[in-house]
């Protein structure tokens, strides 16, 4: 080499060397190792400190669910027991009404008891009267009216009407007196009847009675039961904007390691061509146009809103599901630099590729990750194996790719 080509290496070194130190890519240059390891740190810490924000918030949506079951459930014992009320209420008015017509019934026949016993009882006034008169003053009357016969026929008629006349007042007498108890026998029964509308009145009423403690009990307690479940409802919504929070801390986080290694490719790109050395292949320095599948499988959930399969309502899916055999094989998308590859609060384990130009891609619920941070990888080269770690219902890969730190929909770019 000669004497000119070796000053102008040195020269490349020395300046180098300077932009490292001093230049806009300084971060990058000799302590680019320990910030990298630094901030790698710092992201370890901050999913270990969402993984902890996310199961605080997960036990804590499970004692919400368990106080709106407590409270629903009281509020349909109590909407129970006003139906009861309701029902015994609409009894105890039947009941009034019945009570009302028999004690009408019994004043009733108690007036035609009434009115038969007057009339019995004038008969034997007037029965025991001609007797009486008989025996005091020997009364004939009968006799006189025989004895005063003109004749013999006459005799036999005057004896056929007094024989009418007594069989008519006996027969009378008989007749009040079968009118007396049919309807004494009516009094009984409506007695009876009125007495037991009354006891089931009573008993009624007492229900009613108790329904009504019973009610104002599960009132309380339906208003206890809300209290605590909008006080746990406050707790959720705070640990929701708290994990958010984290969660918005670690994608930034993640979006300074991008930057980071954005920074580092320029370094080294500078310095090889300050060195006056050849320039290695830009193989990921801007976002690839496209990716390949990651994963053999159909799409099971797409990206967009959908129901969460864990109840949390309607939210965003960040990326695509693919369905696939447990332990089979997960392909990078794109050729780039792995800046994640380890457990990720909901996503278990999972990678992240850097592909350059603000663009990466996850991996998440992988059952085994076969990389490493900092490892260049190559598009189609397998990083992991699918599973179901983290929030996931059973195996399949979940595939993000984001812009800047914002998701977007993988489909149109998959090829």
């Amino acid at each position: 080499m000669s004497e000119l080509r070796r000053a102008r290496v040195a020269a490349a070194i020395v300046l180098a060397g300077v932009l490292a130190l001093s230049g806009p890519t300084s971060a990058a240059a000799p302590k680019s190792s320990v910030k990298a390891s630094s901030l790698g740190e710092r992201i370890r810490q901050k999913q270990i400190d969402v993984e902890a924000a996310r199961k605080r918030l997960a036990e804590k949506r499970d004692q919400l669910r368990v106080r709106q079951l407590r409270s629903q459930d009281l509020q349909n014992q109590l909407q129970e027991t006003n139906s009861s009320i309701d029902r015994v209420s609409r009894s105890l008015d039947v009941l009034g009404g019945e009570i009302h017509d028999t004690q009408r019934k019994l004043e009733w026949n108690q007036r035609q008891l009434d009115a038969a016993q007057a009339t019995l009882k004038r008969h034997n006034d007037a029965l025991n009267r001609r007797l009486v008169d008989a025996y005091e003053r020997g009364d004939m009357g009968y006799v006189n009216v025989l004895l005063s016969a003109n004749s013999f026929s006459d005799f036999v008629e005057r004896w056929d009407d007094i024989r009418y006349l007594i069989a008519a007042n006996e027969r009378t007498v008989r007749e009040r007196r079968n009118a007396e108890r049919a309807v004494a026998a009516v009094e009984r029964e409506l007695e009876r009847q009125r007495l037991l509308l009354s006891d089931t009145e009573k008993r009624e009423q007492q229900d009613k009675f108790q329904l009504a403690g019973l009610a104002d009990q599960r009132a309380a307690l339906v208003v206890v039961a809300e209290q605590n479940r909008r006080s746990v409802a406050r707790e959720v919504a705070q640990l929701e904007e708290l994990s958010a929070a984290q969660e918005a801390e670690l994608e930034q986080l993640i979006r300074e390691k991008q930057r980071q290694e954005e920074a580092r490719r320029a370094a080294e790109r500078r310095a090889a061509q300050l060195s006056g050395h050849e320039l290695p292949p830009e193989t990921h320095v801007g976002a690839p146009a496209t990716f390949s599948w990651p994963a053999s499988g159909p799409i099971t959930s797409p990206f967009g809103m959908r129901a969460d399969p864990f109840g949390h309502g309607f939210r965003r899916h960040t990326g695509i599901d693919i369905g696939a055999p447990m332990s089979s094989t997960i392909t990078a998308a794109a050729a780039g630099r792995v800046i994640m590859a380890h457990w990720y609060g909901g996503y278990g384990n999972a990678i992240i590729i850097d592909h350059g130009g603000k663009t990466v891609t996850l991996y998440g619920h992988c059952s085994q990750v076969f990389v490493s941070e900092g490892q260049d990888v190559q598009r189609g080269q397998a990083i992991g194996a699918v599973g179901s770690t983290g929030n996931s219902t059973g195996p399949h890969l979940h595939f993000e790719v984001r812009v800047n730190g914002v998701p977007v929909d993988p489909i149109g770019r998959l090829r």
